[in-house]
C-alpha cells in the first residue's frame, strides 16, 4: 500500500511525519556545503567572513545533532539523481566535531545510498587538528581534502592566526604531513589578500615545488567594511585584495603555468576558463550565467541559498520540516539564481569577456560602472585584464582539444617558436618577450 503524501510530507504509521522524497523525474544535481559546527572555528583568521554568523544563532552549541545528520544524509541521496553524489563538509572548522562524527556519517550514507549512486567525500579544513588517525580515516574513504594555506609561512601567518593571535602555519604543515604520509588527495585553498597579492610566484612555486601539491584554488579576499554584509557602495577592509593586483596575481601564475605545468598542475580557475573557451559550462558557479545550485546547510538543518549569503533573507527553510529537494527547487532559490543574470549591468552585458566571467559572484557586485549604474563587480578590472591576457593561449588549447589532441602540447608550441618571431599566443610580441620570456 502506498504511503499517503500530504502537503509535501509523508505520513508515517506512528502518526508523525517526515518530508517526502521527490519523484525520480524531479531530481537534479546540486552541490551542498554542510557546516556541522556552523561558524565555530579554532582559528581566528582576520579576514574570515563566517565567524560573525554566530550571531544568527545566539546561545547555540553549534554541533550537528544525530537526527539532523541522519535527515541530511537521507535527503541528500533522495534528492540527487543516480551517479556521483558529493558529501561536502565545511565550517567554521568541521574537524571540531571529532572523528567519530565523520565515521558515523560515512557508515550511515553508505547504508542510505541507492545502488547506482557513487559517493564522493570532501572536507575543507584548516588542517591544524589533523592527526595520523584522521589521515588514515580520510585515506580509507578517499576523501578529497581542501586545505587552507595562503603561501609560505610569512604570508600565511599574516592573517591566519588562532584565538590568541599566534601563527598557525606550523600546525597546518604538521597536518599536511599526516595527509601526505597516507597519500590523501589534497587541494590547496589559497586566499589572495593584501599580504600576498604581490607575491604570486612565491605562493605558486611554494605550493608546487616545496609542498609538491598539484591542485590549487585561488580565492580573492573581498571583505566588506560593514557589519550587515551586503550594501550597495560598500568599501572594503585593508585586508582585501586590490582589484588590479588580483588580475596581476592570476596573470603571473597563469604565465608560469602555461609555460611549464599544463597537465601537471591543476588550477581551478584555469580549468574553469578553458571550459568557457570550449563553450562548456564552467565547474565554478561564480563564472556561470546563473547560479543557485550551490547551497549551504547549517548545523541545525537550516538551508541557505549560498555559502556567501547565510543571512535571514536568504534562508530557504529547514530540512526537518521541508525536504531538501523542495528547498533546492523552490521558487525563491530559482529567483536567487536567475537574479545573477537579470541584475547584470549594461556595462557587463557588452563586455568582450562576459562569456568567461558573467559578472563573477553576486556577493562582489557592489560598485558603480563607469556610467554610474550599480552592480559592477569590485574585481572587474582584475578579471577583465586576466581574461583578455589569457585569450590567445586559451584559444590555442581549445583548438588542440577540438582536434583530439592534448592541451599540454601548448608548452611545446611555445618552446619551439622562433624567439624573434611573433609569439604563437597571438599577442603580437616577439616570442622571446612573451611566452618564452
Amino acid at each position: 500500500m502506498d504511503t499517503p503524501v500530504v502537503l509535501g510530507r509523508t505520513a508515517s504509521p506512528g502518526g508523525t511525519s517526515a518530508p517526502a522524497a521527490p519523484p525520480l523525474s524531479a531530481r537534479r544535481p546540486f552541490h551542498l556545503l554542510a557546516k556541522p559546527t556552523g561558524p565555530i572555528c579554532n582559528l581566528d583568521c582576520e579576514y574570515c567572513f563566517f565567524l560573525t554568523k554566530e550571531a544568527l544563532y545566539p546561545g547555540d552549541r553549534f554541533r550537528m545533532a544525530d537526527d539532523v545528520l541522519e535527515t541530511y544524509l537521507r535527503q541528500l541521496v533522495e534528492a540527487q539523481p543516480d551517479g556521483e553524489v558529493t558529501v561536502a563538509w565545511q565550517g567554521g572548522e568541521p574537524t571540531l566535531m571529532g572523528l567519530d562524527f565523520f565515521r558515523r556519517s560515512v557508515e550511515l550514507i553508505e547504508r542510505l545510498r541507492r545502488p547506482r549512486q557513487q559517493l564522493f567525500h570532501t572536507i575543507q579544513t584548516n588542517g591544524t587538528l589533523l592527526t595520523d588517525e584522521w589521515a588514515r580515516f580520510l585515506a580509507e574513504h578517499r576523501f578529497l581534502v581542501g586545505l587552507s594555506l595562503d603561501g609560505p609561512p610569512e604570508l600565511h601567518d599574516r592573517y591566519r592566526v588562532d584565538k590568541k593571535g599566534r601563527p598557525s602555519s606550523e600546525r597546518v604543515l604538521r597536518g599536511l604531513a599526516h595527509l601526505r604520509a597516507h597519500d590523501v588527495e589534497v587541494n590547496i585553498l589559497c586566499t589572495v589578500n593584501a599580504a600576498n597579492q604581490d607575491r604570486a610566484l612565491d605562493v605558486y612555486r611554494y605550493v608546487r615545488d616545496e609542498l609538491g601539491i598539484h591542485h590549487l584554488q585561488l580565492i580573492p579576499i573581498v571583505e566588506r567594511d560593514n557589519d550587515t554584509g551586503f550594501q550597495e557602495g560598500d568599501t572594503v577592509t585593508d585586508r582585501s585584495v586590490d582589484p588590479d593586483a588580483w588580475g596581476a596575481f592570476m596573470i603571473a601564475v597563469f604565465d608560469e603555468w602555461v609555460r611549464h605545468d599544463v597537465g601537471e598542475v591543476f588550477v581551478q580557475m584555469f580549468d574553469a576558463a578553458l571550459a568557457s573557451w570550449l563553450d562548456l559550462p564552467p565547474a565554478m558557479c561564480i563564472f556561470r550565467e546563473t547560479c543557485g545550485d550551490a547551497l549551504a546547510l547549517e548545523h541545525n538543518g537550516d538551508v541557505y541559498s549560498c555559502d556567501h549569503f547565510v543571512e535571514p533573507r536568504h534562508l530557504l527553510g529547514n530540512i526537518m520540516e521541508t525536504h531538501l529537494a523542495e528547498l533546492v527547487g523552490s521558487p525563491a532559490q530559482r529567483r536567487f539564481g536567475e537574479h545573477k543574470l537579470t541584475s547584470l549591468p549594461a556595462y557587463c552585458r557588452s563586455c568582450e569577456v562576459r562569456f568567461a566571467c558573467h559578472g563573477e559572484c553576486p556577493k562582489n557586485r557592489f560598485v558603480l560602472t563607469p556610467d554610474g549604474e550599480p552592480g559592477l563587480n569590485y574585481l572587474c578590472s582584475g578579471y577583465r585584464a586576466f581574461f583578455n591576457h589569457i585569450d590567445g593561449p586559451m584559444q590555442l588549447m581549445a583548438g588542440l582539444l577540438r582536434e583530439g589532441r592534448y592541451a599540454d602540447e601548448i608548452m611545446g608550441i611555445f618552446a619551439a617558436a622562433d624567439r624573434n618571431e611573433p609569439c604563437p599566443c597571438g599577442s603580437g610580441r616577439k616570442a622571446k618577450h612573451c611566452h618564452q620570456a
